[in-house]
């Protein structure tokens, strides 16, 4: 990508502009690869850090992509369920859902790669083998996993349509006035800082979270969140726009915490689907996890 730097645009830094031109690339990225010298200004290989004169000619080189092997590793997994078409996993707090730069191992996929012996839908590309849809790293739960490509189609097409059941169970801070209620507004990435979501019209998605109070407790509640839309940090960001950010959450909640915590105590509880091969529907549930169930016995 070429462009000359506008008057508007005098005085930024170069990564900002460039991560609002092409929003596919974050800053962190854009910051990585200008040590390969693939950032140049006028003509002149820069750091992304460089502030911008207008009139100035960027030039931007994405490098090749290097052909990545995920290798397996046997790493123990709380399988749920399993066919030959699917498997339904309960994922600890603290586990990456799939490899990403700087992060090649040690992740679900990893573990999966070894358990299935590579035998997963290939549609999302080596990164991701298996995956239809991710949670957090410091969310816990089910999570479903396609072996087939038709599997992962009917799976994901499920998830489409809404279809597809998912329930959550979570702490949030609060007294909430009523005990249900839907959150419906769009999430987007945030501009200041793209690697956060935040409810916003510009280059948003259609997200709505319905949520019940399950116990009340002096000023937290345990709750349970039901996604009819699966947007990232949906139920996190949600749940902070309207003054109940969940509890742990070191990114939309408070910066302190009752408890010492890892992460985020939201746990990915219920999950329902039709079965691609059979046309059953199935749904299963995980208990939530000992970090999880700490918290609520000192709650009450």
């Amino acid at each position: 990508m070429i462009f000359t730097v506008s008057e508007e645009e005098n005085g930024l830094r170069a990564d900002k502009v460039i991560s609002e031109k092409m929003p596919n690339l974050t800053r962190s990225y854009i910051q990585k690869i200008t040590k390969e010298n693939a950032l140049l200004i006028d003509g002149k290989p820069c750091k992304a850090s460089q502030k911008l004169n207008a009139g100035s000619v960027v030039e931007v080189n994405i490098p090749e992509p290097t052909e990545l092997v995920i290798e397996g590793e046997n790493i123990p997994l709380d399988i749920v369920y399993e066919d030959e078409s699917l498997l339904v996993v309960n994922k600890p707090q603290g586990m990456v859902v799939h490899p990403a730069p700087g992060n090649y191992t040690g992740t679900l996929v990893n573990a999966l790669m070894h358990h299935c012996k590579g035998e997963l839908s290939g549609i999302n590309g080596v990164i991701r083998p298996g995956i239809v849809h991710r949670i957090d790293k410091n969310t816990s739960g089910l999570l479903i996993v396609a072996k087939t490509n038709n599997a992962h189609l009917s799976l994901a097409e499920q998830i489409a349509s809404h279809s597809f059941s998912r329930k959550y169970r979570a702490i949030a801070y609060g007294n909430f006035k009523e005990t249900e209620g839907t959150v419906n507004a769009p999430i987007g990435r945030n501009k200041k800082n793209r690697e956060k979501m935040c409810i916003t019209t510009e280059n948003s998605k259609n997200a709505v979270t319905q949520y019940k109070v399950l116990k009340q407790f002096y000023d937290c509640a345990y709750i349970e969140c039901i996604l009819e839309t699966g947007r990232t940090h949906q139920i996190r960001v949600h749940m902070s726009s309207i003054n109940h950010p969940i509890m742990g959450d070191d990114v939309y909640g408070l910066k302190k915490e009752k408890f010492k915590l890892k992460g985020q105590l939201l746990h990915a509880y219920l999950i329902g689907f039709i079965h691609p091969k059979t046309g059953e529907y199935m749904e299963f549930t995980a208990p939530i996890p000992s970090h999880f169930e700490d918290v609520l016995k000192k709650l009450k």
